[in-house]
């Protein structure tokens, strides 16, 4: 900006008026300094380096007026994790279904995850035969975003609110 710019000449042009052409640096500062605002080089990589005469506090505070709308803006999706075992009785699972159908129904995404302990790695398929039991639990209100899948000591599966 100003005086850190070290190139002997630029592409100029005026905040919302007319392109000055291939100036010298000194041409391009005279004219900033005449109306009163800031050079800015704004490609230095291009040949020549383009340069823009702006205001400089006026443009800084409207890039950070877009970000703070972007990120207003952003939405957050919240993941709620049920755990699970390979031994796990009925009625356990029904609480935890009923659990997992109102945060699908709240629009939250649910994580569904078997740990497998000791010898239970021996035979990781019954961890994925206790997730396929839920799924037609929760089938009617959320859609399968991740099939079963062995993950470490795990087997998860992703489930998102249908729209």
């Amino acid at each position: 900006m100003n005086d850190d710019i070290r190139v002997p000449e630029v592409r100029c042009n005026v905040d919302g008026a007319e392109s000055l052409g291939i100036i010298s640096i000194d041409e391009a500062m005279e004219k900033a300094n005449e109306l009163g605002l800031d050079l800015v080089l704004i490609a230095p990589d291009a040949k020549p380096p383009v340069a823009k005469i702006m205001d400089y506090g006026k443009f800084k505070y409207q890039e950070e007026k877009k970000q703070k709308e972007q990120r207003k803006n952003q939405v957050k999706i919240d993941v709620k994790e049920i755990k699970l075992s390979v031994k796990i009785a009925e009625n356990d699972i029904a609480y935890k279904v009923k659990h997992a159908r109102e945060f699908l129904e709240q629009g939250k995404h649910v994580k569904f995850r078997v740990f497998l302990r000791g010898r239970e790695m021996a035979n990781p398929e019954a961890a994925k035969e206790v997730l396929l039991r839920i799924w037609p639990m929760v089938e009617d209100i959320g859609v399968m975003d991740k099939e079963p899948k062995f993950e470490g000591r795990y087997y998860n599966m992703y489930v998102v609110p249908q729209k």
